[in-house]
Order: C-alpha cells, then sequence, then structure tokens
C-alpha cells in the first residue's frame, strides 16, 4: 500500500497550502504539519520548508511527489486488477463527487443502481466545484467525480487525473412569462443583450462560459444581478427583474413562474462535462461499473 503520509504531502502539493489540504484531507492544519514532518523524518531528506507564515516543497519534495505521480498510478492498477482476480469480492465503499446539477441529475440515480448491485456498498455523494474535486480525488476522499471542464488544467492535475467526456450540456434561458420573447420556440443570444442579467459570480465556472458566448455573439450583457443558487436565479426572473442562463441538467419544477427557452445559433453555450478518476484507478471493478453506469445516465439525460 502506498504510505497514507504521501498521500498528504501530495496533497498540500496540489493544494499549496496546509489550510486548504487539512481542509481537502478532512484533518486539522496541525494534523497536516505533523504527519509531513513524520515523513520527512522517515525518508531522511527535507520535503518542506517555511514560506513566511506557510510551508513550501523543497526542490527535494517536488521531485519526489512529482516521481510519485506513476506510483500512485501504478499501485491503483495493481489494486484494481488484484481486486478484478478475486471473484465474489464486493466492495466495502464508493465516494462519488461533483457539481450541484449533476448530483440530482446523475450521481443520484447512479448511487442508487450501485445500492441495488452491491447492497453492502456503502456509496457517499459530495458536492464539490471542479477544483475542490481536483483536491478530494488527490486526498482520496473521492474515488470518482463528475465535473465541469476548466479553461486549462496544470499539468500535474494532468498526471494525477484522468477525465473522459460524459456529456455536453447546452444551457437554455429563463424569461419571464410576460417576456417579449416568451412565445418564440427557441431565442439568440444576442436578442437579450439589452436585457438585464443574472448571472454567476466573477471567477466561477459558470460566468466564465457566460462571458465567452456573450464575446462569441459579439454582445456585452448588463448584469445586474449575482447569484450562485438556481432557485435564487429563477425567482429573480419570475418577479421581472431580468433573464437568466440554466443548465439543461437543472431540473425545475413544472409550476416554476418563468419561461424557459433553448438557445439558437452558433453562440449558444454548452459546458462539457466530465469524468474525473485518479489516473489508475479505473481498473477497479465498481469503478468501471459506475463509470458505465454514468455513461447511461448521461445518455438518458440528453434525451430530456
Amino acid at each position: 500500500m502506498i504510505d497514507h503520509r504521501l498521500t498528504v504531502l501530495r496533497t498540500f502539493a496540489t493544494c499549496g497550502t496546509v489550510t486548504e489540504a487539512a481542509s481537502a484531507l478532512g484533518y486539522s492544519p496541525s494534523a497536516v504539519s505533523s504527519q509531513i514532518r513524520e515523513y520527512q523524518r522517515a525518508v531522511g531528506i527535507a520535503l518542506v520548508e517555511r514560506d513566511g507564515r506557510g510551508l513550501r516543497l523543497t526542490a527535494a519534495g517536488r521531485i519526489l511527489v512529482e516521481k510519485s505521480d506513476e506510483l500512485v498510478t501504478l499501485w491503483e492498477r495493481i489494486h484494481g486488477e488484484a481486486e478484478d482476480a478475486a471473484p465474489g469480492r464486493e466492495p466495502a465503499a464508493l465516494r462519488l463527487g461533483g457539481f450541484s446539477s449533476a448530483t440530482g441529475a446523475l450521481l443520484s440515480s447512479v448511487a442508487a443502481s450501485l445500492h441495488g448491485s452491491h447492497p453492502g456498498l456503502d456509496v457517499s455523494i459530495t458536492e464539490a466545484e471542479p477544483d475542490r474535486c481536483i483536491d478530494l480525488l488527490t486526498a482520496e476522499r473521492l474515488d470518482v467525480a463528475v465535473t465541469v471542464a476548466m479553461q486549462a488544467a496544470p499539468d500535474a492535475d494532468n498526471r494525477r487525473i484522468e477525465q473522459f467526456p460524459l456529456l455536453d450540456d447546452p444551457l437554455d434561458v429563463l424569461l419571464p412569462v410576460d417576456h417579449p420573447l416568451a412565445d418564440r420556440s427557441s431565442v439568440r443570444l444576442e436578442e437579450l443583450a439589452d436585457d438585464p442579467w443574472v448571472a454567476d459570480h466573477p471567477g466561477t465556472t459558470y460566468r466564465a462560459l457566460f462571458t465567452t458566448a456573450f464575446t462569441a455573439a459579439g454582445a456585452t450583457p448588463r448584469v445586474v444581478h449575482e447569484v450562485a443558487d438556481w432557485v435564487s436565479s429563477v425567482e429573480i426572473v419570475s418577479r421581472g427583474l431580468g433573464v437568466g442562463l440554466v443548465p439543461r441538467l437543472v431540473q425545475l419544477s413544472s409550476d416554476s413562474p418563468v419561461v424557459r427557452k433553448p438557445l439558437d445559433g452558433p453562440s449558444a453555450p454548452r459546458r462539457r462535462v466530465l469524468v474525473m478518476l485518479r489516473r489508475g484507478s479505473g481498473s477497479h471493478p465498481v469503478i468501471r461499473e459506475t463509470v458505465q453506469l454514468l455513461r447511461e445516465a448521461a445518455d438518458e439525460s440528453a434525451g430530456l
């Protein structure tokens, strides 16, 4: 098995600070610092050094973490193949994670299917943003994550995490019921450039997608309301205070007092939804089964 103290060091390297690593690992910051110090003594090499009030990897620490990527990937493959060769062995736990709309539309149905095929399997779901999912996968607190593709992934993430496309999720527009375009079968984004908009906060995945779509449409949106919660967005739109985007995966109540329309044209935004695993862990039978169930759930969602 991989020394868990190496996992702690690798999580610290991914997160960048002891505090963030502690959050990903579910430990206290002092426990993370203690395990890093213990591991440093065990290998007999200085792996971290003081950096102001925090810590940073030494050159030796960076080499150890980088080279350990191959070791951890190999261990995941060996472990998975050994499990595959042990007939009748049931997995004990599986930890799933993903963004909010994936939790409702994909992960919950997959978890239910796994409970049916493996009654003794302890399946948990954690809602988390893409960056957080990478940290939790590295910390071994998630086994499978469903995330939204980000603009660019650091090389270290690419070495430690493998990802597969799951589906392209179109974004629909939410309009007040008395909006001039509410009776249309579809709407072009540039037709709404002058409307007041509800959007996520700057720096988020959805805000980046929103901005990119308007740039492609050659228009500048007038963002009046910044909210992250879909329920709040629906409430704002229903009161005639603006219009907003909502991913197709987000399931709204049939009696929501808004009109939902598909967007048309080349600038219509879509988000690429991915499955992420620790590199090499796809050899585990239950993880292979989970990925297949996610593909089936994604196919069903695409037909909504």
